[in-house]
């Protein structure tokens, strides 16, 4: 039999409670709300993420809406005015200048601007004049040795023909005298051998006559021949001479004075220039997506002081510089804005074409970024690439052929963050 203590466990301490009521926390309907606003935030943010792969702020884009009217293809641009007749004088030979005018003088056609000392073209002249005299000289002696020639000649010949004729009278006299049985057989032939042998001695006259007088016609001429050409020598010869004093091609205003008064200048080098004061023309820069639009004759308006003046393309540079043409547009009908000076600003504008009633949006980087083949179109806060088609483009303005209708928004700047993604969010819009 077991003696030792037993110690009592707590199992008759424990009693069955009955559960009671559960009660709901007194704040719960703010934890409901707030249920409810994270799943329309989640909902909003997962709409958003289905919307567009990403998300770009509308303050850094440009939209505009595409609508109908008309599209006026017009160029605008700031020109400058040049001189279209303002050629520059050179100095035909080297030699020390003289000026006789300033620059900004006005001057008359033919009025001495500037004088060259070229002794070496002086003393040339003075050679070719000398040569050109003894030439003459000589020419002077060869027409008077031709004369000589045909008169030595032709007594030749009329010598030939007198004993040609005192042989015809002899022969008819000693025929005569043989008809009669005075004089014999012997003296009748040789009366005959006379007259044979003075025809050809005239023969031989004429011919002689004739050769003689063509060649020294022939020398003549040839010295004849020479002589004109040292006349036009010395004529050449002359006009550069004449030429180191600079004259002024027409009526208008020295330009500028490129040597200074007494100094020594090159061959060829430029002395001055001369500026058309009564014809002035305008250089504008064209971009060059316009540039193949423009041809010569195309009407244009100047404005100089808020007055229009018409105006015509004269050229356009077949070169591009920095992706501008150069174009010079004149003054129509030669009518122009009084006082004109040269690098004067004026603006230009060209029409050239207008199209009625055309789908057309604002014109933005979209169209060089794609070529005018897609654009993002708004799709309530989202854009949406389309491909498109465009046609002419203005200033302002870029024709819709397909793909747009009115009304719609496109994103006409800003493109160019997108990287061509087919669609993206728009924040802020």
């Amino acid at each position: 039999m077991d003696n030792r203590p037993r110690i009592r466990d707590t199992a008759g301490q424990d009693q069955v409670l009955g559960r009671p009521a559960r009660r709901l926390p007194r704040h719960w309907p703010w934890l409901a709300l707030g249920g409810v606003a994270l799943v329309a935030a989640i909902g909003w943010v997962a709409i958003g993420w289905t919307g567009g792969g990403r998300s770009y702020d509308a303050a850094r884009i440009r939209i505009a809406e595409v609508r109908r009217g008309d599209l006026v293809r017009d160029l605008s641009a700031d020109g400058r005015v040049i001189a279209a007749n303002s050629p520059t004088l050179y100095a035909i030979a080297a030699g020390t200048v003289t000026l006789q005018v300033v620059a900004g003088d006005k001057v008359g056609k033919g009025q001495a601007l500037a004088v060259i000392d070229s002794p070496e073209l002086r003393s040339k002249l003075v050679q070719e004049e000398s040569t050109l005299a003894g030439m003459e000289a000589e020419a002077s002696r060869a027409a008077l040795d031709a004369q000589i020639t045909r008169a030595n000649a032709k007594r030749a010949l009329d010598q030939a023909m007198v004993e040609r004729t005192a042989a015809m009278r002899d022969l008819e006299r000693y025929q005569r005298a043989f008809d009669g049985g005075a004089v014999p057989q012997n003296d009748l032939a040789r009366a005959k051998d006379d007259m044979t042998k003075a025809e050809i001695g005239m023969a031989a006259a004429r011919q002689a006559f004739a050769l003689q007088s063509q060649g020294a016609g022939l020398d003549a001429r040839n010295k004849q021949l020479l002589v004109e050409r040292q006349r036009a020598v010395v004529a050449e010869q002359r006009r550069q001479v004449d030429a180191l004093t600079l004259r002024a091609p027409f009526d208008g205003q020295v330009g500028q004075v490129q040597v200074p008064q007494g100094t020594q200048v090159a061959t060829n080098g430029p002395v001055l220039s001369v500026v058309d004061l009564s014809r002035f023309e305008v250089e504008i820069k064209v971009p060059e997506s316009f540039a193949r639009d423009l041809g010569i004759g195309m009407p244009a308006q100047i404005t100089s002081n808020g007055t229009g003046y018409a105006g015509e393309i004269a050229a356009v540079s077949p070169e591009v510089v920095n992706g501008e043409v150069t174009a010079r547009v004149r003054f129509a009908d030669g009518k122009q804005p009084p006082g004109l000076r040269q690098n004067q600003r004026l603006s230009v504008r060209i029409v050239m074409d207008t199209r009625k009633d055309v789908l057309m949006v604002e014109r933005g980087p979209f169209v060089e970024q794609d070529g005018g083949r897609f654009a993002y179109v708004m799709d309530g806060s989202s854009a949406v690439r389309r491909p498109i088609q465009a046609g002419a483009t203005s200033l302002d303005a870029v024709e819709i052929v397909s793909g747009l209708k009115a009304g719609d928004r496109v994103v006409v700047a800003g493109t160019d963050q997108f990287d061509n993604a087919d669609r993206v969010r728009i924040s802020g819009e």
